[in-house]
């Protein structure tokens, strides 16, 4: 891809724009919901620099992967992998939401930077290929809207820290979605959408591929293995806090 300056004057420019923005703000929903649980036990004077960074090195990583989303559907087993490190990133932040007493901010920022960044890359493999398909292969395009949506990704996140600050309840379930769709990816792993020669996507399930064979075998399998990642994370994240605080009393 190649970066050319856009036509401004052009009415089909400024179209495809905000087809761009609006398109990653409906799929950015669930990064919101990580970068907001990631940042909240954050003091105030932290919270924002993280969430602004994070945010950005997001939008960042989102922009590479349009560029190069083609060669990445090709590697094997790259869902797969990439639903298990969600998983994972799942159970630490319920286990963080359980044990928020003495957390210091100025240790955990470029931690919270780090687990925004490595969550949204996961999240993002099939966000790319639909904002590749709204944009028509235009690179422009990709990186002007993405960066456009910074601001709004920023305060959609900032409004859900609050609310966690305000509800911590809601931190199960911001954890349950993240293990929800590490479920997702990784039943995915091997399924892919391409764009047509007509713009619009169509689903690809490439041969012997954990997709395929759940396509044979499991009926739904993408909301099975989504409610298993979700009862997953929440369920082994107070498990591990538990036995963290059982451990520490009895230290």
């Amino acid at each position: 891809m190649i970066f050319v300056m856009p036509d401004l004057s052009s009415a089909v420019f400024w179209a495809a724009l905000w087809k761009i923005i609006i398109a990653n703000i409906i799929l950015s929903g669930d990064n919101a919901v990580v970068i907001a649980m990631a940042c909240h036990n954050l003091s105030d004077k932290y919270r924002r620099p993280a969430i602004f960074f994070g945010s950005a090195g997001a939008i960042v990583l989102r922009i590479i992967f349009c560029a190069v989303i083609g060669y990445l559907l090709s590697v094997p087993y790259l869902k797969l992998v990439g639903g298990a490190l969600l998983l994972w990133i799942g159970v630490k932040l319920v286990m963080e939401e359980e044990d928020e007493a003495n957390i210091k901010a100025h240790d955990n920022i470029w931690a919270a930077i780090w687990t925004i960044i490595v969550a949204d890359a996961v999240m993002s493999l099939d966000n790319a290929i639909a904002i590749a398909a709204a944009a028509k292969g235009d690179f422009t395009l990709i990186v002007i809207g993405l960066v456009i949506s910074i601001p709004i990704i920023i305060v959609g996140a900032t409004l859900i820290s609050k609310l966690l600050d305000r509800f911590p309840w809601l931190g199960l379930i911001g954890a349950a979605l993240i293990g929800w769709i590490a479920g997702e990816v990784m039943a995915g792993d091997g399924k892919h959408e391409v764009v047509g020669a007509d713009g619009k996507l169509a689903e690809v399930i490439d041969p012997g591929t954990i997709a395929a064979w759940l396509d044979v075998h499991v009926p739904h399998a993408e909301y099975i293995c989504a409610a298993i990642g979700a009862v997953f994370v929440v369920g082994l994240g107070l498990l591990l806090s538990k036995l963290g605080e059982r451990k520490a009393r009895e230290s």
